[in-house]
C-alpha cells in the first residue's frame, strides 16, 4: 500500500491565459491517529541514523520511511533522526495493508 493510495483525485479550476481551466490533483491526505496504530517496534535514535535505514531495518523497505514519519506525527521527517534527535524513541508501526 502506498502513501497516496486512499487519496482521491479532485479537480480545481484555475485561471489560464485562455480563461479558466480545470486542473486535476490529489486531494488532502489525512494522517493516521498515532494513538490508533499498532506498534511493531520502538527505535532509539542514534546520531548517525537515517529514516530510510530505520525503515529498511524494521519494515524491510527503505521507501516506507513515511510510515514512521506519519506514526510520529512528523511534518519534517529529517527532524526525527540525526544528532539533534539522538536518544529519542520512534514508534515504528505495523504496516497496515
Amino acid at each position: 500500500m502506498g502513501r497516496y493510495d486512499d487519496v482521491p483525485v479532485v479537480e480545481t479550476t484555475v485561471p489560464g491565459p485562455d480563461g479558466p481551466r480545470p486542473v486535476r490533483h490529489l486531494g488532502r491526505r489525512t494522517l493516521p491517529d498515532p494513538g490508533g496504530l499498532r506498534v511493531l517496534a520502538w527505535h532509539r535514535v542514534a546520531a548517525d541514523d537515517r529514516l530510510d535505514l530505520v525503515a529498511a531495518r524494521h519494515l524491510g523497505d527503505p521507501t516506507a520511511f513515511w510510515r514512521i514519519a506519519d506514526a510520529n506525527a512528523a511534518l519534517d521527517p529529517d527532524a526525527l533522526v540525526g544528532p539533534d534527535a539522538e536518544g529519542d524513541v520512534l514508534l515504528v508501526p505495523v504496516p497496515e495493508v
